[in-house]
């Protein structure tokens, strides 16, 4: 078997043999390796320990060095090539990490062989290793079969593997969105009688591998195999509750089925790197998965066999906001994501009845950052299969869009102000600082959304007009 090596790998092992220890390449670049994708970052380990790593690695990698795992066994270091190319390696010492029952985090425990630790992997396609810098394949547990067929399967029996290390059965499920492979019968069942231990794990790791899977090229299939394999029911149950409701259009199959249609369109409507919302975006992502999840709690079964789903949208954000803390998401992500699902209805009236210059200010406003992201999850929720009403809808976002960018032309969208400020209203009404300057304000700038800019006359004038109405009741 012929591999194209980092020159950097085979370096590192010469440096480590000079001093008697073992080191192999293994995991995830072997695998790249085996597919033909190049990677940068070299997981490694190792017969030494860290103590007796550490100066070899300092030296090797003279343009940075991190010691954040070192409880764990592991070190890192980088060196930069001359064309500017980072090349990060991390080195593990033989290992095992195995949970206790009620443990959220794990223990290691050092190994002393290179077999010992591949058994430990969390799949065959990740339990390979290229001793360095001899170059000497080892796959003990049939990886690159199992890599040819796009299978992910245990090196040691399933429900071992996942007593040992929980978090293996949510990398299971992200592996099918990142590199299309399924998950092997045997070890697909252990999963789904062990979805229970996911609940030791701790939330951010859980998180991160949500993460991972909804930023892959497939997050449908990891969504399909999260749900398929019941983890969804312990840390994401909202979504797998879909399945259960019928959407309002009646031409899906269920809610989940919508949902995951809209996730993939959404996916589609991401930009390059240069444009408004580049790929890949959790938020605009979660919040296709998201946007209907009120649904469930909401349904409504109304006169002549209709059923309806009234506020599922301020519902659905509430959901949203719920589940996402408690996945430990920051709270950027939060209220992005909330804000999204909250707003996901808003355009529909525009279709049937075009908005004044004041409603489309006010969605502009309203939506804020999120402007870019909430219409593309709009037009993703718009799963119609009547081709005269899927153009109706297409041709009334791309008319309010230029009407947006029209106004904009003319106005500071991104600085919406009242056209008096609040020392100001103070000093042109006479009053003291307090509650009634507040609403001076808010009235000011409902006035400037509804008007857009007017003279400063125009607006003392109205001013006084307002605040005469509040003197007369």
């Amino acid at each position: 078997m012929e591999f194209e090596v980092w020159p950097e790998a085979v370096e590192l092992g010469r440096l480590f043999a000079a001093q008697g220890y073992e080191l192999s390449l293994v995991g995830g670049p072997v695998r790249d390796m085996l597919l033909h994708r190049r990677s940068h970052d070299l997981d490694f380990c190792t017969s030494a320990r860290p103590e007796q790593f550490e100066p070899i690695l300092r030296h090797w990698g003279r343009d940075g060095f991190w010691d954040m795992g070192r409880k764990f066994g592991t070190l890192g270091a980088m060196r930069r090539r001359e064309d500017g190319t980072e090349v990060q390696a991390e080195i593990t010492t033989y290992r095992s990490d195995t949970y206790d029952s009620d443990s959220r985090k794990p223990e290691v425990d050092y190994g002393d062989s290179l077999d010992g630790d591949l058994s430990r992997r969390d799949f065959t396609v990740n339990a390979m290793a290229l001793r360095v810098p001899e170059l000497e394949f080892m796959d003990p547990f049939g990886g690159a079969a199992d890599l040819a067929k796009g299978l992910l399967r245990t090196p040691v029996d399933p429900y071992q593997s996942f007593e040992d290390d929980p978090l293996r059965m949510m990398r299971a499920v992200r592996f099918v969105a990142q590199l299309g492979f399924r998950i092997e019968a045997g070890t697909a069942e252990a999963i789904s009688d062990m979805v229970e231990r996911i609940g030791i794990v701790s939330a951010e790791r859980v998180r991160d591998e949500l993460v991972k899977l909804m930023l892959s090229d497939r997050p449908r299939e990891g969504v399909e195999a999260l749900v398929a394999s019941g983890l969804a029911d312990i840390v994401l149950p909202e979504v797998p509750a879909l399945s259960l409701e019928i959407d309002e259009h009646h031409r899906h199959k269920d809610v989940f089925e919508h949902s995951l249609e809209v996730l993939d369109r959404a996916v589609k409507l991401e930009t390059g790197p240069d444009g408004p919302v580049p790929a890949p975006d959790t938020v605009l992502r979660l919040a296709a998965l998201l946007h209907d999840i009120g649904k469930p709690r909401t349904r409504r079964y109304e006169p002549g066999g209709k059923v309806s789903f009234h506020h599922h949208d301020a519902v659905g954000a509430k959901m949203t906001r719920k589940r996402l803390k408690a996945l430990h998401f920051d709270r950027r992500t939060i209220d992005d994501v909330s804000e999204l699902v909250n707003m996901h209805l808003r355009f529909h009236g525009y279709v049937d009845e075009p908005w004044t210059d004041s409603a489309v200010r006010r969605y502009v406003k309203d939506s804020g950052h999120l402007y870019e992201r909430l219409n593309r999850l709009t037009r993703a929720d718009a799963t119609t299969q009547n081709k005269r009403k899927a153009m109706q809808f297409s041709a009334a976002m791309d008319e309010m869009e230029q009407r947006v960018r029209e106004l904009k032309e003319r106005e500071d969208f991104e600085a919406i102000r009242p056209d008096v400020n609040g020392n100001e209203i103070i000093e042109i009404l006479g009053i003291k600082p307090g509650p009634l300057v507040g609403k001076a304000y808010k009235h000011m700038l409902e006035y400037r959304l509804d008007n857009g800019p007017v003279e400063h006359e125009t607006a003392v004038a109205e001013l006084h007009r307002w605040f005469g109405e509040q003197q007369n009741r």
